[in-house]
């Protein structure tokens, strides 16, 4: 009898004990030769391809783990290594892989943005000036791997060309016929060799068809699919999407493949309308993508089950794959070790692991009948319905607040225009002053230090003290090197989220919920699971006592409403919109503690709102209206002197340009080093008549920018900006950065300053 199928698209990367963080972080310092770090990777990707296949799996991707990004390991695969690499061609070595990740002394790294809506970061390949050419087949030595070292049949996963392409820089519109032209013969070949090698099933990733893409762009896609169909006839490609619903549905469906994936949780509503109204071919495949791959939440069962009978009606349950909605590297590997949750929450939560048994449930209920599952239904029915009733959720004085908000609550008491003259009476500063966006080294003695606290190895007052001690010696360091504007360093916060979550109600922590950001970069969202309230303030001790210790203003720093949605696991029975509103009125309380306390200096950053745009652009705009209202809810009851900065991340800021001034922000930092010339043509094109810090050197990379680099960046911005309107600072937080490096860079930083104002002072004489 033939029976439905199960699918995965994509397990975490990292490890359930972070083994793959820990084995990168040892080969980077040198305590880990190459084949041991090699070996110990090896390790890891066959043990998640294992443990799919004892599950029973039916189809197991291969080649979705990487040393640090699958967009990076497809550029290297095709040779794309910018020139200042010094690649002379062949594979890529290690060396010359990490670099483009993470820069040298030599050369600066690629750019990073992210992964579509998803807090996911990616390298951005670089195009321009480059002859691509198959390096090495990676899908195929992935292939070969599992099925030599494990017997298993894996599915390999790739990229998809117009994915790619699109995700890439470095070159015009004009030519991109060129550039697929290059890049399709070696996809070509890639299949060619994964048919000839016996492999039945190829994976494309192709998220960029749930995007707002054009009748055109669609007719690229179909010449691109029907030549690889060429090259390969006997290969089977599911072509897999997700994230959204896709755009041209019937044109998806008639492309030259044998199967397709779309995602029946973030696209539900149009794919299900699709799919029902057009049909589905007869010839292939649906990967439905039921289970949420993004979030952590379980599955309604019930409900999901309801909606296969549905998808059925359309396509035979023999042609159906069950799968998550997209990869799962955007959730934490297991619930084994959360022994600390309360009940309530982790009863209804469901990581990687935990996704993978949904998935195998529902396609036991489907192929056998729902009885064979009733206990599981049972269960899960009961575990939701019990969080649903609780009162984490129906929080009345909470939900009254967010109804009662009126326009005058997000608006600031003057126009900018005639807050910036009190502000600069009030704060005194320097022409280009100069400041850091919060952060300073998080060392082993910081962590160890906070792990005795949390084990009571050492007692609370131990611990301030300990901070205390980490924050003089941070704000002597910045009176030194003559920055205008300090920070307390954080040192009291684990992560920018996770630090202000365990002061609210309505959040839950796991133990080990690690999820990729970026290269080695794990975080471990804090979990939004009911009413989100103030309760005591949450900054204003470290804040007040560092601005003790100077004269200068010491920012308070806070992470804003939208950011701490977009970077935590969200409940889904209320709107995102409605949750950012609850976190918005708890932290208008923190910022009015801060002021009342003498803080003159208030940030509050925002360096995740750019990727909760929406994935449709006719989206963008109700996304934007409620965003920024959130932003200013939390941020617009301080008096006119009261400055109030926010920080931004990986942005494509032409996109909203507009939006970022309707904050109302007095100053503006935004983290644009790797990509300054793009960031510039915006300011060309817009004009932007508040404060602003565009980001003079690159922190994610261990490189010490020099004098005449920082100059020169300045000066470009000064290009578009007036002097009055700059700041300079770092584009990021130095949290993982070392000591030495900090202080270095922000001598450089604060002399390069010194060397632009001599000159306007000069130019003013």
């Amino acid at each position: 009898m033939s029976r439905v199928k199960s699918s995965n698209l994509g397990y975490p990367r990292i490890g359930q004990n972070r083994e793959w963080k820990k084995a990168l972080e040892a080969f980077w310092a040198g305590k880990l030769e190459g084949s041991d770090f090699e070996e110990q990777m090896e390790q890891i990707r066959l043990h998640h391809i294992q443990k799919q296949n004892n599950k029973g799996i039916d189809y197991i991707p291969v080649g979705d783990f990487t040393l640090y990004d699958h967009m990076l390991d497809t550029a290297v695969m095709f040779g794309i290594v910018p020139e200042r690499f010094s690649y002379q061609g062949g594979a890529v070595s290690l060396q010359t892989y990490f670099a483009m990740a993470r820069g040298c002394q030599a050369a600066v790294a690629c750019e990073m943005t992210k992964w579509f809506n998803t807090n996911y970061h990616y390298i951005v390949p670089e195009l321009s000036d480059i002859a691509p050419t198959l390096t090495e087949n990676k899908p195929l030595i992935a292939y070969r791997e599992a099925k030599e070292k494990l017997g298993v049949t894996g599915k390999p996963v790739l990229v998809g060309p117009y994915t790619f392409i699109k995700l890439s820089k470095g070159y015009t519109e004009t030519q991109l016929p060129a550039i697929i032209l290059q890049l399709v013969p070696l996809y070509s070949q890639i299949l060619q060799e994964l048919a000839a090698e016996g492999v039945e099933w190829v994976q494309f990733d192709e998220p960029i068809l749930v995007t707002s893409i054009t009748t055109e762009e669609m007719e690229t896609v179909k010449y691109i699919y029907n030549q690889l169909h060429e090259a390969a006839p006997e290969l089977k490609i599911m072509l897999q999407t997700y994230f959204d619903s896709v755009e041209f549905y019937s044109e998806l469906t008639d492309l030259p493949v044998q199967g397709i994936g779309l995602d029946f949780v973030h696209g539900l509503e149009k794919n299900i309308q699709s799919l029902v109204k057009v049909g589905f071919p007869d010839d292939k495949v649906l990967g439905v993508g039921l289970v949420d791959g993004r979030n952590i939440w379980r599955s309604d069962l019930d409900s999901k089950l309801q909606l296969l009978n549905t998808i059925m009606g359309a396509v035979p349950k023999d042609r159906l794959w069950l799968q998550p909605s997209s990869s799962l590297l955007h959730v934490p590997v297991s619930l084994d070790q959360e022994q600390n949750l309360d009940p309530l929450v982790k009863d209804v939560l469901a990581f990687a692991d935990e996704k993978l048994d949904e998935v195998l449930c529902l396609l036991k209920g489907l192929q056998d009948g729902e009885n064979t599952v009733a206990d599981a239904l049972r269960e899960n029915q009961i575990a939701l319905d019990r969080l649903a009733r609780s009162p984490v959720r129906n929080c009345t004085p909470v939900h009254a607040a967010v109804a009662s908000v009126k326009s005058q609550d997000i608006t600031r008491q003057s126009a900018f225009e005639q807050r910036q003259p009190k502000q600069q009476e009030s704060l005194k500063l320097p022409v280009l002053p100069t400041t850091t966006i919060g952060s300073f080294p998080q060392t082993s003695e910081v962590r160890q230090a906070r792990q005795k606290w949390r084990k009571q190895e050492w007692s609370t007052k131990q611990y301030d003290g300990f901070i205390q001690g980490q924050i003089k010696q941070w704000i002597d360091i910045q009176e030194e090197i003559d920055l205008d504007v300090l920070v307390h360093g954080e040192f009291e916060r684990t992560d920018m989220v996770e630090f202000f979550g365990e002061k609210l109600g309505g959040f839950a922590f796991t133990q080990n919920g690690w999820v990729q950001s970026y290269g080695s970069r794990c975080v471990r969202p804090p979990v939004i699971y009911g009413d989100v309230e103030f309760l005591e303030p949450m900054t204003v001790k470290e804040s007040m006592y560092a601005q003790s210790l100077t004269e200068k203003p010491v920012k308070g720093m806070i992470t804003g409403p939208v950011t701490i949605l977009n970077w935590s696991f969200v409940r889904d029975d209320l709107s995102r919109n409605q949750v950012s509103d609850q976190i918005a009125l708890a932290l208008r309380k923190e910022v009015e503690a801060l002021e009342s306390a003498g803080i003159r200096v208030i940030q509050v950053d925002e360096p995740a709102l750019r990727e909760g745009f929406p994935l449709k652009k006719t989206e963008w705009s109700a996304y934007l209206a409620w965003a920024v209202a959130s932003f200013r809810l939390a941020t617009s009851s301080v008096q006119d002197t009261t400055q109030i900065h926010t920080h931004m991340c990986y942005s494509e800021f032409h996109d909203f340009i507009d939006s970022i001034s309707d904050l109302d922000a007095d100053v503006i930092s935004i983290e644009a080093s790797r990509s300054h010339g793009e960031l510039m043509y915006s300011f060309r094109s817009h004009a932007y008549n508040k404060e602003i810090g565009l980001g003079v050197y690159d922190i994610h990379s261990p490189r010490i920018p020099s004098v005449d680099e920082i100059v020169s960046t300045i000066e470009l911005a000064l290009q578009v900006l007036e002097p009055n309107q700059f700041w300079i600072n770092p584009d990021c937080g130095l949290k993982t950065r070392n000591k030495e490096e900090v202080v270095a860079s922000l001598k450089n930083m604060v002399a390069a300053t010194h060397i632009i104002r001599d000159r306007i002072s000069s130019m003013e004489k």
